[in-house]
C-alpha cells in the first residue's frame, strides 16, 4: 500500500528536487476572502508570503516533451498531513461522511476554474485546463490546453485519440490524477496542496471497506491516524536519546531552576530541600533560568527542583537517565508551557524517572504531552493540560500516575500499548476525546498490558471513559472461550472496604462479573462506576484467556504439551476497583474491533 509513497510514485518522484514545502497559508488569509486555515481569533496583519512554507516550490516533469513546471507537494511532513486531515478536512467525521467532509473542504480552498494541470496516468501525461469543479464527485471538468502537450508510452495517442478519450469521460477527471501547473503568485498554492491531500488520502489511507464498518467511532482516530503512523510512513515513535550515565566525577548534582533567586527563596530551599540531612556529604548545586537547560545538564541520579514561576520552553524534555524532576510548591504555581509544533513535550526512556508537583501546558502539538518509551516513569501530584494525545505508555514501559489531573486531549487521555504496565491511582481524567485507550492487546508478540486502576474519576470525556481496541479475530475467539471456574477462583481482585454501599461489590460478584456469569438483571443493580470496573475486568480476563489458548496452541505445535492457563501466573492484574465513570458521552466503557 505504501510502496508508491516510500519509493516515489507519480510525476514528482521522477526528479525529487529538494525545496521548501508546506501547508499553504496554514495561519494566513487566502488571497480572496478569509482563508480556510486562518483561526477565528488569529491576527490578519501577516503577508501571505511572510512565513516559511507559505508558498510551494516548483518541480519539472521529466520526459522528452517540455511540460511546464508543477507544484512540488509530495515532500510534506507527517505533521503537515496530520494537521490537514485532523483539523481541516476530516475533523470528527464518521466513515460514511468522509466524502461529504472532503467536498466541503475543497469548496473552501479549491479555485473553481482558470488553472492548468498535468493529467498524469501510468500510460500518458497531458496538459489540461480546468473549467469547472464537481466538488461532490471529487472531479474537475477539463479541456485540452493550448498548445497541445502530450507524452505517452503508446505512439498512437494523437490529439484525436485524446479528444475521444475525454469525450468518453465527459471531460470529467478525478482530482487525484491531476498535478497543478506551478504559479509563483501564490494563488494556486492551496489548490495544489488540497489536491495532494485528496490524492494521498485515497491512494494510501482510504479502504473500500471503511464505509461497511460500524459508523459510531471517529474515523480519524480509528483509521487515519494509525494508518498514517504505521502503514504509510512506517512512523515509529522511538526515542534515540542515549543515557549519559553517572557523571565522570561520580557526584550527583541538584539543579535549581528559577527565573530569579531571592534570599527568602534560597533560605527556604536550603531548609526544605538542600540541607535536610546535616551529616550528608556536600551536594553540588547548579542554577538555571529555564527547566530545559537543567534537564539537558543532568546525569544519572541528579535532581531538578523547579521554583514557582511560569516557564515557556520550545524544545522537548528528553529524559534518558534516572532523575527526579520536582516542583517546589503546588502544581498551579509551577507551570511549564510548551510551544512549538510537532514535538513531544516530555520524552522518557530512563530506567527510573520521577516527576512531581508540576503543571505541564501544551500548545500547537501533534505528539502527546508525555511518552514513556521504556523504563519506569512515576508522575505524582501533577497537572497535564494536553493538546492532542495525553500520555502514551509504549510497549515494555511502566507508568505510575498518582493524585494527578489530566484533561484536554483531542485523542485519548492515556494510551496503553501491549506489553506495558500502567498503575493509575486517585487521578482525574476528563474532557478528552476518550478517557483511556487500551490498544491491540491480542498482538501475538506481546502480553496484554498489566493494568491497575484504583479510585480514579474518569468523567466528561466526549467518547467512552475506557476503550479497548482489539483485532476483529478476538470476537471469534471469544465465542469459543471456556468457562473455567478454576480460572475465576485463581483471579484475585482487590476490593475496597470503604465507601457507600452502592459502590461496594464483594469478591464473588466481581469474579462472576469478570467471567461473564453475572446475569443481566443482577448487573443492572450495580452503580455506573462499579459496572464500568466490571466491564473492564471482564474484557481483560477474556482477552488473557484467549491469549493463553493461542500460546498453548503454538506451544503444542512446537511439541510442548504443557502450558499454564493460570491467570495469576501471568501477574496481569493489580486491581481495577473503586473507579468512578461519570458523564462520559458514550458511557463508561466500550470496545472497538479493527
Amino acid at each position: 500500500m505504501a510502496d508508491g509513497l516510500l519509493t516515489g510514485s507519480g510525476p514528482e518522484s521522477e526528479a525529487m528536487a529538494p525545496g521548501r514545502t508546506g501547508w499553504a497559508a496554514e495561519e494566513e488569509p487566502a488571497p480572496q476572502g478569509k482563508g480556510l486555515f486562518q483561526d477565528e481569533d488569529s491576527c490578519s496583519d501577516c503577508s501571505y508570503h511572510d512565513k516559511p512554507g507559505a508558498s510551494l516550490q516548483s518541480f519539472a516533469l521529466e520526459g522528452k516533451t517540455p511540460f511546464p513546471e508543477i507544484f512540488q507537494t509530495s515532500q510534506l511532513l507527517f505533521y503537515e498531513r496530520f494537521r490537514a486531515y485532523q483539523d481541516y478536512i476530516l475533523a470528527d467525521c464518521k466513515a460514511s461522511e468522509v466524502r461529504e467532509f472532503t467536498a466541503e473542504f475543497l469548496e473552501k480552498v479549491l479555485e473553481p476554474s482558470g488553472w492548468r494541470a498535468a493529467w498524469h496516468t501510468n500510460v500518458f501525461k497531458v496538459l489540461v485546463e480546468v473549467t469547472d469543479v464537481d466538488f461532490s464527485a471529487l472531479k474537475v471538468v477539463v479541456r485540452l490546453a493550448e498548445p497541445y502537450l502530450c507524452e505517452s508510452q503508446v505512439s498512437t495517442f494523437t490529439l484525436e485519440c485524446m479528444n475521444e478519450l475525454l469525450n468518453l469521460k465527459e471531460h470529467r477527471l478525478p482530482l487525484q490524477e491531476l498535478w497543478v501547473v506551478y504559479d509563483d503568485s501564490g494563488v494556486f498554492d492551496q489548490t495544489a496542496l488540497a489536491i495532494e491531500h485528496v490524492r494521498f488520502f485515497y491512494q494510501n489511507i482510504w479502504r473500500s471497506w471503511d464505509e461497511e464498518e460500524e459508523d459510531e467511532y471517529d474515523y480519524f482516530v480509528r483509521c487515519v491516524e494509525p494508518r498514517l503512523r504505521l502503514y504509510v510512513f512506517g512512523y515509529q515513535k522511538n526515542s534515540n536519546i542515549q543515557a549519559k550515565g553517572i557523571r565522570p566525577s561520580g557526584q550527583k548534582v541538584t539543579h535549581v531552576v528559577s527565573s530569579a533567586i531571592t534570599t527568602g527563596l534560597l533560605c527556604s530551599l536550603l531548609r526544605d530541600r538542600l540541607c535536610q540531612e546535616p551529616y550528608e556529604e556536600e551536594t553540588e548545586i547548579q542554577f538555571h533560568r529555564d527547566p530545559l537547560s537543567a534537564i539537558n545538564a543532568c546525569y544519572e541520579g541528579d535532581t531538578v527542583i523547579v521554583c514557582p514561576g511560569h516557564y515557556v520552553v520550545h524544545g522537548t524534555f528528553s529524559i534518558a537517565d534516572s532523575i527526579e524532576l520536582e516542583g517546589y510548591g503546588l502544581p498551579d504555581d509551577i507551570v511549564i508551557e510548551k510551544r512549538g509544533k510537532g514535538d513531544t513535550f516530555v520524552d522518557c526512556t530512563g530506567a527510573d524517572i520521577k516527576i512531581s508537583c508540576i503543571k505541564f501546558v501544551q500548545h500547537d502539538a501533534v505528539e502527546g504531552i508525555l511518552i514513556i518509551h521504556r523504563g519506569k516513569t512515576t508522575l505524582e501530584n501533577c497537572v497535564l493540560q494536553c493538546e492532542t494525545t495525553g500520555v502514551t505508555v509504549r510497549t515494555s514501559a511502566e507508568f505510575l500516575m498518582k493524585n494527578s489531573d489530566l484533561y484536554g486531549a483531542k485523542g485519548a487521555g492515556i494510551e496503553i500499548y501491549p506489553g506495558s504496565k500502567c498503575v493509575l491511582t486517585d487521578n482525574g481524567i476528563h474532557h478528552c476525546k476518550e478517557g483511556i485507550l487500551i490498544k491491540d492487546f491480542l498482538d501475538e508478540h506481546y502480553d496484554i498490558p498489566k493494568i491497575s486502576m484504583v479510585n480514579n474519576i474518569v468523567h466528561n470525556n466526549e467518547g467512552y471513559g475506557v476503550v479497548l481496541v482489539k483485532p476483529t479475530i478476538f470476537s471469534d475467539l471469544q465465542e469459543n472461550a471456556q468457562d473455567g471456574t478454576e480460572e475465576s477462583k485463581a483471579f484475585k481482585i482487590q476490593t475496597s472496604g470503604e465507601g457507600d454501599a452502592t459502590e461496594r461489590v464483594d469478591l464473588e460478584e466481581l469474579i462472576q462479573c469478570a467471567t461473564g456469569k453475572m446475569e443481566l438483571s443482577a448487573r443492572s443493580d450495580l452503580s455506573e462506576q462499579v459496572e464500568g470496573n466490571c466491564e473492564i475486568i471482564n474484557e481483560l480476563v477474556a482477552a488473557s484467556t484467549q491469549k493463553g489458548q493461542m500460546k498453548k496452541k503454538r506451544l503444542s505445535e512446537l511439541g510442548i504439551t504443557e502450558a499454564d492457563d493460570n491467570l495469576m501466573s501471568q501477574e496481569m492484574f493489580v486491581g481495577i476497583v473503586g473507579n468512578q465513570f461519570k458523564w462520559n458521552g458514550k458511557g463508561s466503557f466500550g470496545t472497538f474491533l479493527f
